[in-house]
């Protein structure tokens, strides 16, 4: 659905900042990438280590500041 022939080529403020600031820098997406791989891409968990440390994991007492007399 077209709404307008009249702006077939127009193109926004930021839309134009952004192939700008890609031209100047063709690695960014890459860099970008890099960094999404850092901080949010994660090794495949291995199971059986994962059980064994929730199996080894110490009770916690409900008020941890409370001494035990």
């Amino acid at each position: 659905m077209a709404f307008s022939k009249h702006n077939v080529h127009y193109e926004s403020d930021i839309t134009r900042f952004i192939k700008e600031l890609k031209q100047k820098n063709p690695k960014l997406e890459e860099q970008q990438r890099a960094g999404r791989a850092l901080l949010w891409d994660k090794s495949p968990l291995d199971l059986d280590s994962r059980k064994r440390a929730e199996e080894s994991r110490v009770k916690q007492q409900a008020y941890v500041y409370q001494n035990k007399v």
